[in-house]
């Protein structure tokens, strides 16, 4: 059952930013009811709802596992006793809470699991269960929190065997390298992503030849669309860094990934067509920036993608760049309506914004 890698990484990490809760912390419960050293959460009820601009930047092309991460493949193993089906049935609930968007429920279960995990000393229990609260804290846009949690879990997993390339630490390290990024400490995510790349770089190119019946074609698969993940998040970096050209390349790399492993039609590879556009209006190669972008928005109308109206609102930012004003208001129009049907404010009201300032360099 204790089975780690993150529960639907890509729907957790595609609320980072939409709901940043900032909270006073309380220390985590130890062994025997006394402290975790170094690890913090938040208390379990009572949040105070607080500003802050999240990891959405960092994080918003990240939802690359269209099926469900391996915490929830197959049935459960039998329970060992009583107290460990009843951990189970909390980490389920919890699971759902935080789908559900029911955060502070989440986390109250959460306390609840973690303190069994500890009375019984489960091991696997509790390195699950901090997993689990360390993504809670990270889609809550609780840095330092998600920070030291992260890093409780890979010390555990770590001191379990399990070995640096895996992986559920180079989800870890990613989600790290992220923080760093949105704390504005650059070094740190700089080398986070470096050692994300290249450790599954290397790994991707030892297992080439390993054959089917020792790693099946999914665990490849699944490796090189980590790969991709880190790469998408690295060239979102790069690109906020303002190195649009370093961005570009990674970008198109992650795209060959999305696109020979997930498809031409997949959310996750219009999206980055999307991004790939960014990084060529960046450099101010307009014309190459509207063909992708135009296939972009014509894959996401087709298929109803999820976020149309964001894909829609680059595209009418590349045709403003051409100065193609009229057809850039027409397609920011649309892009509203379709931010409204969502109910999706922050992006409606930065379309609104985009609208007025169209019309004063325009005149339209």
């Amino acid at each position: 059952m204790f089975r780690l890698l993150s529960p639907s990484l890509g729907r957790l990490l595609r609320a980072a930013g939409r709901r940043c809760r900032v909270a006073s912390a309380s220390s985590l419960p130890g062994p025997a009811g006394g402290q975790a050293a170094g690890v913090q959460v938040p208390p379990p009820r009572g949040a105070p709802q607080g500003g802050g601009a999240g990891l959405l930047p960092l994080l918003a092309a990240l939802a690359w596992f269209s099926r469900p991460a391996a915490a929830d493949d197959g049935p459960a193993e039998p329970a060992a006793d009583e107290t460990e089906a009843e951990i189970i049935q909390l980490l389920k609930r919890a699971k759902l809470s935080i789908m559900k968007d029911e955060p502070e429920e989440a986390e109250v279960i959460l306390h609840d699991a973690l303190r069994l995990a500890y009375q019984s000393d489960n091991k696997k229990a509790i390195t699950y269960t901090y997993d689990l609260m360390a993504n809670l804290a990270y889609i809550r846009g609780q840095l330092e929190n998600a920070e030291s949690l992260f890093k409780a879990t890979m010390t555990n997993l770590l001191g379990e065997g399990m070995l640096q390339e895996d992986n559920a630490i180079i989800e870890i390290s990613l989600k790290l390298a992220s923080i760093y990024a949105a704390q504005n400490r650059p070094e740190f995510a700089l080398a986070g992503y470096e050692f994300c790349v290249s450790t599954l770089e290397g790994r991707i190119e030892r297992e080439k030849g390993v054959s089917e019946d020792i790693l099946s074609v999914d665990e490849k698969a699944n490796t090189r669309l980590l790969l991709g993940m880190c790469l998408d998040a690295y060239a979102r970096f790069l690109l906020l860094s303002e190195h649009p050209s370093q961005a570009q390349a990674l970008y198109e790399r992650a795209l060959r990934i999305s696109e020979e492993i997930l498809g031409e039609r997949h959310p996750q590879t219009i999206v980055l067509l999307s991004d790939l556009a960014t990084t060529l209006d960046a450099q101010g190669r307009f014309e190459e920036a509207c063909v992708h972008v135009q296939r972009a928005s014509d894959l996401a109308r087709q298929t109803e993608h999820p976020e149309l109206h964001m894909v829609l609102s680059n595209l009418a930012a590349v045709l403003t760049h051409r100065e193609r004003y009229t057809q850039a208001r027409e397609v920011y129009q649309e892009a509203l309506q379709q931010a409204k049907r969502k109910q999706d404010e922050a992006s409606a009201q930065h379309i609104r914004e985009e609208l007025a300032e169209l019309a004063r360099r325009s005149g339209l």
